[in-house]
């Protein structure tokens, strides 16, 4: 079983882009390898470092900055867009974010991360805009996400917001359930279905 996911309590990373596509997160180039690990190097390459032969990290791109860290990235609106490639989630999660928080996450992402326990959080523009501006200038901000209560808080402004997630992979993130787990977990269930 992988790792349950009850609540997240961090601070985060503030990625004021809106229409981040999945070739973005990881690019095609870097998609050779067939395991999970190993792709959080490779997370947001072309902003984070120089195209040239020292790959460098720029200075200006945010998970380059000292300040800001955490499991927690906070992204404009349309993220995860472009192709289906499940390496996009395996990168983020492999980088350390437990959680991605946006207005709005294109549909195969949302499944991809879902699959691979990255917890995507979907709020209203206006309470996005509020966690990034406080993010931003706050960069010690705490933002606390309570699955069981479908509910994010930012700690420094005391505000929150529900969110909504299918209660099917709500309860195999709590429970720390793949497909397989959870069929394993309702067997008896099953089992007096066939028989009846």
């Amino acid at each position: 079983m992988r790792n349950k996911i009850s609540s997240i309590h961090s601070t985060a990373v503030p990625l004021d882009k809106e229409h981040i596509d999945t070739d973005q997160i990881i690019p095609a180039r870097f998609l050779k390898a067939t395991s999970r690990e190993g792709f959080g190097e490779n997370l947001f390459r072309d902003w984070r470092y120089t195209h040239d032969d020292e790959a460098r990290p720029k200075v200006d791109f945010i998970l380059n900055q000292p300040a800001f860290g955490g499991k927690i990235l906070v992204a404009g609106k349309n993220f995860g867009c472009g192709s289906s490639r499940e390496h996009a989630a395996w990168a983020l999660k492999d980088y350390g974010f437990d959680a991605v928080v946006s207005s709005f996450f294109a549909d195969i992402f949302k499944n991809n991360a879902l699959n691979n326990f990255l917890l995507p959080v979907q709020i209203s523009d206006d309470f996005l805009r509020s966690l990034l501006d406080t993010v931003l200038l706050h960069p010690d901000t705490e933002i606390s996400i309570d699955l069981e209560n479908q509910q994010i808080s930012n700690t420094l402004t005391g505000a929150s917001e529900s969110f909504v997630i299918d209660a099917y992979k709500k309860t195999c993130l709590l429970n720390g359930y793949d497909d397989i787990d959870y069929l394993l977990s309702i067997r008896d269930d099953i089992e007096r279905f066939e028989k009846r």
